[in-house]
């Protein structure tokens, strides 16, 4: 059988290229190496609640056609992303706002009180330009905040002291004079009732899939029977490694039902110190505010990544982003072949980039 798109992927970037082109009467097929859909922001039902399986997943964008879009499968509910971070035996709100200030220093009521301190510890890098992210850390909130709530947790997530990490990776950090704990500015925020695995199953609906098959074990097959190859795994495994490997940071979780109603009281708590090697704990009936007298946990750990692990995160130092050049040089040169995605593109993507990336490669291929 002869098909218009063979998909790579069966995750948010893969699902939008696969409905849109269906809804255009084309033939698709949608390859997945996973024994499921949905890729990372998969969640499965446990207890009557749905878990996220590879971490906390919160849309938010502001936009609207994105937005309007995903609610044409399933609606969305009103989440408002307000992680707590706790540093030893205190806590905190998140992001960096007046709440959190006036707990950090107990003379801080004001905008002006939380501004003075944080100018007053910024003057350490007074006519210093940041040689490494400690540095850069301090010249944007001060040593106070960045010891507690930037520096442990920093370090579990990349491995390696802040010193020895390059400025770039915190260009900035949010910091609100508001007493506003929504961790996220844009206008439309929330979860998929119901949870993401049926999202992309509404997405999906009518579209020949593929489960647990390997697309680079029979790339040469598959090209034979597409027009068009859209492509969303790692963009240096397609070529066969033949430049050197890219670099990622992994995650592994541990996920527990407990005997309980609730847990922590909130679905995301940020672990900044280094007495824990966990970053977070995930409670997930607070998504979607629904299960039983149970609840599920997910503790989150930073991981090395190996071949045999899931990429999480894009390492974008100069090494990898030299090396990353040469393999999109490769990929200019394939013909019939769309690489869309965080992998595939070997950069960091919120989910509704990644909507609209694929919205604009399907409405580009189809001109």
């Amino acid at each position: 059988m002869k098909y218009d798109y063979i998909i790579v992927g069966a995750g948010l970037f893969g699902a939008t290229f696969a409905n849109l082109a269906k809804k255009d009467g084309k033939k698709v097929l949608v390859i997945e190496r996973r024994n499921h859909i949905a890729g990372n922001v998969y969640t499965e039902e446990i207890e009557k609640i749905n878990v996220h399986k590879y971490g906390a997943h919160i849309f938010h964008t502001d936009d609207k056609e994105v937005w309007d879009y995903l609610n044409s499968f399933v609606e969305f509910n009103r989440y408002t992303n307000s992680p707590i971070a706790r540093y030893q035996d205190e806590i905190y709100n998140m992001p960096f706002n007046m709440n959190t200030f006036s707990k950090i220093w107990k003379d801080v009521i004001s905008p002006a009180d939380a501004k003075r301190h944080i100018e007053e510890e910024q003057e350490e890098m007074k006519g210093k330009t940041p040689k490494n992210l400690e540095e850069q850390a301090i010249s944007l909130v001060g040593r106070t905040i960045y010891e507690k709530l930037v520096k442990g947790y920093t370090e579990k997530q990349w491995n390696r002291k802040c010193v020895d990490l390059p400025a770039f990776i915190i260009k900035r950090l949010p910091v609100r004079f508001t007493y506003d704990n929504n961790y996220f500015n844009d206008k439309y925020q929330g979860i998929p009732i119901g949870g993401y695995t049926k999202l992309v199953e509404k997405m999906l609906d009518g579209i020949d899939v593929k489960l647990e098959e390997d697309f680079l074990e029979k790339k040469g097959y598959y090209r034979g029977i597409a027009k068009t190859i859209v492509y969303t795994g790692m963009l240096d495994e397609y070529f066969g490694y033949k430049l050197g490997r890219l670099e990622y940071r992994s995650l592994r979780f541990d996920t527990k039902v407990l005997d309980i109603e609730n847990f922590q009281g909130n679905a995301v708590f940020n672990y900044t110190g280094k007495e824990v090697d966990y970053t977070r704990i995930i409670e997930h009936k607070h998504f979607e505010g629904k299960g039983s007298n149970k609840t599920v946990v997910t503790y989150e750990y930073p991981d090395d990544w190996t071949p045999n692990k899931e990429a999480y995160y894009v390492i974008n130092d100069d090494k990898n982003n030299q090396l990353k050049k040469k393999y999109l040089e490769l990929v200019s040169k394939e013909e019939n072949v769309i690489f869309g995605g965080r992998l595939a593109e070997y950069k960091y993507y919120d989910m509704d980039d990644v909507i609209r990336k694929a919205i604009d490669a399907y409405n580009y291929q189809k001109r």
